[in-house]
């Protein structure tokens, strides 16, 4: 004789309270969690409307709905949707962004520290390399040999003296040839050669382009090829 699979018991009616309860509890710590850890401002994003003009996609129209720092980082999507902060495309894109700011992953500009009004200066200078044996030194035949790097420094201070270990480079720029500056949204200063340049805070600089989208994305792909070949077909025939 052969036993069928015992059918699953029906859970009684006293406790099904005390199990929406506990997943109320579940929901409520996981909001409090993920709101839990708000990351300090920096010189370069001070504020949330600053936030929200460099990720773009036009949520700056939000920003009165996003008053303060704190409420950036700890509102949750519902809260955003409640506020009036639609498409939903949009309150997971702020999540994404915001979840990565909180890791410490930023776009351009991000790691600036000498920032004045929205404005950072950057500038070529050239340092000692490292070396394992000590700092290189000159003597009358030989010279320190020396790198360029692109750094952040304040406004006005152009003769510099760095050491290998205190000039921290900018992220997501380069030096072309000789003293040039490339880099996304980086201004080059008048009279300089391209080794000063300034970045400002924009809209959208550090926005994540969306795709576009071809014969109706991925989803109605097959359709549309399918209905195009289809009037292709009716229109040879006729």
């Amino acid at each position: 004789m052969i036993l069928g699979s015992p059918r699953p018991q029906a859970l009684p009616s006293s406790f099904l309270p005390c199990l929406h309860r506990r997943l109320q509890y579940v929901r409520k710590l996981h909001q409090q969690v993920s709101a839990s850890h708000i990351p300090p401002p920096t010189p370069f994003v001070p504020d949330s409307k600053t936030f929200l003009t460099l990720i773009g996609r036009s949520l700056t129209q939000h920003a009165a709905k996003i008053p303060t720092w704190e409420s950036l980082f700890s509102l949750t999507s519902a809260q955003l949707r409640e506020l009036g902060v639609e498409p939903a495309r949009s309150r997971r894109y702020l999540l994404w962004w915001r979840d990565r700011f909180r890791k410490g992953i930023h776009g351009i500009g991000g790691d600036l520290q000498n920032v004045v009004d929205g404005i950072a200066e950057v500038r070529v200078v050239e340092v000692p390399k490292n070396r394992s044996s000590g700092s290189p030194t000159a003597t009358v035949t030989t010279f320190p040999r020396k790198r360029k790097v692109i750094v952040n420094l304040p406004p006005g201070i152009t003769n510099v003296e760095l050491a290998a270990e205190e000039a921290k480079p900018v992220s997501g720029m380069k030096v072309l040839g000789a003293h040039t500056i490339v880099g996304p949204y980086v201004e080059l200063v008048k009279g300089m050669n391209g080794s000063v340049g300034r970045i400002r805070v924009k809209e959208g600089i550090w926005e994540e382009r969306r795709g576009h989208k071809v014969d109706g994305g991925e989803r109605r792909k097959a359709e549309v090829r399918a209905k195009r070949r289809a009037e292709e077909r009716r229109t040879t025939r006729g």
